[in-house]
């Protein structure tokens, strides 16, 4: 039972199209998954509301620092992969979130300023190395990518990341239609119609590809989140 927590101090970085990729290819592929929504827009709780997507994606909307442990626990005994969608923000919810994380997955939209988010959370987790000797793997995804242009910013986010010695996983999330139309439409990406998305089956395998690469270096089994929470919160205080 997985937690994965989706984090970026910067908004706009696709952190809930992240999100809603990885939890319908997971479902379709058989798991059970349970998204946290944290987010105050409630974009993945709205999407889920429309149609919904099969009996083994569930999202919990109204996700706060004072309800998220509780509404993980539970999670966890309905079983599978759990998806935490955050704010854009750096608080004691982001330090929660990431302490009960066995995994922090870090979208990157293609500038130096979403880097620059990136790098906050990334911090966080130094911090955690560093003081408590408390190691939580990450994941930075660079996302909105034009898979057929290179841009300048796009250039300088890696130019940002690299300089840092931050390693960025192989599979970006591409700039897809079907990534806006699903939020609009509802249900799971596999099942929209093909007639009115362009280039739906490159969505599909982008997601296929992504899923496999994460799910690839994921830990199978969780460390001790009681440790990590109480660690990355006393963390959090110390730095503000």
């Amino acid at each position: 039972m997985p937690i994965i927590t989706f984090a970026n101090t910067k908004g706009g970085a696709g952190k809930t199209t992240a999100v809603l990729i990885l939890a319908t290819e997971l479902a379709r592929r058989g798991n059970r998954v349970t998204v946290l929504d944290a987010d105050p827009r409630g974009c993945i709780s709205r999407w889920h509301s429309i149609s919904g997507a099969g009996a083994l994606l569930s999202v919990v909307p109204g996700i706060t620092e004072d309800t998220i442990e509780q509404a993980a626990a539970k999670a966890r005994k309905r079983g599978g992969y759990i998806l935490v969608d955050l704010p854009s923000s750096h608080d004691a919810l982001l330090a929660k979130a990431v302490g009960l994380a066995d995994h922090v997955m870090i979208p990157v939209q293609g500038c130096a300023m979403d880097a620059a988010g990136g790098a906050e959370v990334l911090e966080l987790l130094n911090e955690l190395d560093a003081r408590c000797n408390v190691r939580i793997p990450y994941s930075v995804v660079l996302t909105r990518v034009n898979s057929a242009v290179t841009t300048r910013a796009l250039q300088a986010a890696k130019d940002f990341l690299a300089a840092r010695a931050i390693s960025v996983l192989a599979t970006p999330i591409a700039e897809r239609a079907a990534y806006r139309d699903v939020f609009d439409k509802g249900g799971a990406l596999d099942r929209m119609n093909p007639a009115d998305v362009s280039n739906l089956d490159r969505a599909l395998e982008n997601a296929e590809r992504l899923c496999d690469e994460l799910l690839s270096i994921m830990p199978q089994r969780a460390a001790r989140p009681v440790a990590r929470k109480s660690a990355a919160e006393k963390t959090m205080k110390k730095a503000a």
